[in-house]
């Protein structure tokens, strides 16, 4: 896992593009609050996987093929995990009854911060394994547990979430009502604030832990700090019309954790076999490197993670026409873009 080099003015651009779009994209949010349709969504998540395609051509081309297939790995890694962030949006969103009117505001503030969450683990991680070559064997034996609770753990830890808003509710003035977007309003004559509060605080904490998750995963495909914050920009560009697109469905897909945990496993065992490979620790082999240790290629990574999240997403969708109780995806609408008449659901 070499850190590829790329043209400076390639790298600095493409900050300033993203920048300008995920600016754009919060504005559009902010400016048009409503409830995007199946054909816009589609539109939208269309266009933003089809850029982060032509990105990666680009990579190819001033590049070589490892940059390339690293973005690509790296990417749909991230975006598969970004996918895992919707089961835990879809529920926040409920539990709060925000009206549908505003969750494209509220998704988009939560993308914001796993951004600046996510980057600052980038340099912290980047620092780390610039310094210390054994913290692969931390990120490796990390992502296992990880992979491990996912699979067999609890989906969502509501007793923990519950104690928090318990909290903020007995040390803050908070409305049981929305007052349009606002964070603060008027009730009474007091100030206080609105339910939106507990929404982005529960939204941001969401937020941080999925970052140590995919940090650690991401580094497993690649060193190059350019590549992980791009791939991640690209993962998360375009998740809050995925969750219009997809809605109650992501709760339907009830394989697609197997995929996702099968995926950190796999990267958790190649960050071990690497931190082996390039081993520096006295206690093992005598500080030596361990000859035997092989070294999975970027290739082999982008074979696995594509072939874990078919095998889950077809299963998914071969048991939800097999089982009454769950929606065909074909004739599946969405719980957050129905309902019109009942904000609150």
């Amino acid at each position: 896992m070499s850190n590829l080099e790329l043209p400076v003015w390639f790298e600095l651009g493409s900050y300033a593009v993203l920048l300008l779009i995920l600016l754009g994209d919060l504005i559009l949010a902010y400016k048009r609050p409503h409830v995007p349709s199946v054909r816009e969504s589609s539109l939208w998540v269309g266009f933003y996987v089809l850029l982060a395609l032509i990105f990666a051509g680009a990579m190819f081309v001033l590049g070589d093929a490892e940059h390339g297939g690293q973005f690509i790995a790296g990417w749909l890694t991230e975006y598969s995990l970004s996918i895992d962030n919707l089961f835990v949006f879809v529920i926040i969103m409920a539990q709060f009854k925000v009206p549908k009117k505003y969750q494209q505001e509220i998704l988009m503030v939560g993308i914001i911060l796993a951004l600046i969450f996510r980057g600052i683990f980038i340099l912290l991680g980047a620092a780390l394994i610039e310094n210390f070559s054994w913290i692969f064997y931390l990120f490796g034996a990390f992502l296992v547990y990880t992979a491990w609770t996912q699979a067999f753990g609890k989906d969502h830890d509501e007793e923990n979430e519950s104690k928090l808003i318990a909290f903020l509710r007995r040390h803050i003035r908070i409305t049981d009502e929305f007052d349009g977007n606002k964070i603060r309003t008027v009730k009474d004559g007091h100030k206080t604030f609105t339910p939106i509060l507990i929404v982005f605080i529960a939204i941001g904490t969401t937020d941080i832990l999925f970052a140590l998750d995919s940090i650690p995963a991401i580094f497993g495909i690649t060193t190059s700090p350019f590549i992980v914050f791009t791939a991640n920009v690209f993962a998360l560009m375009g998740l809050r019309q995925l969750y219009f697109l997809l809605g109650d469905l992501v709760e339907r897909l009830v394989y697609l954790k197997y995929g996702i945990a099968f995926i950190l496993a796999f990267i958790g065992v190649k960050l071990f076999l690497h931190a082996l490979h390039e081993n520096e620790l006295p206690f093992i082999n005598g500080g030596q490197h361990v000859e035997w240790a092989p070294e999975i290629g970027t290739w082999t990574s982008l074979g696995v993670i594509i072939a874990a999240m078919s095998v889950a997403t077809i299963a998914s969708v071969v048991k939800m026409k097999r089982d009454p109780a769950l929606p065909d995806p074909a004739e599946a609408v969405p719980t957050v873009a129905r309902d019109e008449d009942n904000p609150t659901r």
